[in-house]
């Protein structure tokens, strides 16, 4: 199996970046803060011959609070404060569906995983998905991945609990990986 067939799927909001509080959204460069290590701990990942996903549920986009074109320059600031720590993400999967919607993407459905998979041929089996939602951890399981929960509270269906992102990778990057 080769190196690039392994993944780290992460959540954005609370796993990357602050999370806005219940109910807002990031809807402009300004409010997006990096979370302390999430720099380090990604180019550790990208070091480590992982491919680094960043999959987002962004309802906003569907109730009208930010645009898709809003989101995506929130997401090329994201991707700009990452590459001045020499660290990248492969692609970034936007869900821009509200709960009401029939999509196949909103977590906890695994429909970006897998299209993840398909796009980059990733044995899924060798991916994680870092969340920090109950959502999270069922689309990652759904697809067939290795997951951690983030965070405060209990998540007993995740394989492993983390207290951040860079505590997470340390953890993923202990696990012994197939020749």
């Amino acid at each position: 199996m080769s190196s690039a067939s392994k993944a780290v799927f992460l959540d954005r909001d609370g796993v990357i970046n602050q999370r806005p509080p219940e109910g807002l959204y990031i809807t402009s460069t300004e409010e997006l803060h990096l979370l302390p290590g999430v720099v380090d701990a990604i180019g550790r990942l990208n070091h480590a011959g992982y491919r680094v996903f960043i999959v987002t549920n962004q309802r906003c986009i569907a109730r009208g609070i930010a645009s898709a074109d809003v989101v995506a320059q929130i997401h090329d600031c994201l991707l700009q404060l990452l590459a001045v720590g020499h660290a990248a993400i492969d692609r970034i999967f936007v869900c821009p569906h509200d709960d009401a919607d029939v999509c196949s993407c909103r977590k906890p459905k695994p429909g970006m995983l897998l299209q993840a998979a398909s796009d980059f041929d990733l044995d899924l089996s060798e991916c994680w998905m870092v969340g920090d939602s109950r959502s999270d951890i069922e689309a990652g399981r759904a697809a067939g991945c290795r997951t951690f929960f983030i965070g405060a509270g209990d998540c007993s269906e995740a394989d492993g609990k983390a207290s951040s992102l860079a505590d997470a990778v340390d953890k993923i990057l202990a696990v012994p990986h197939p020749a």
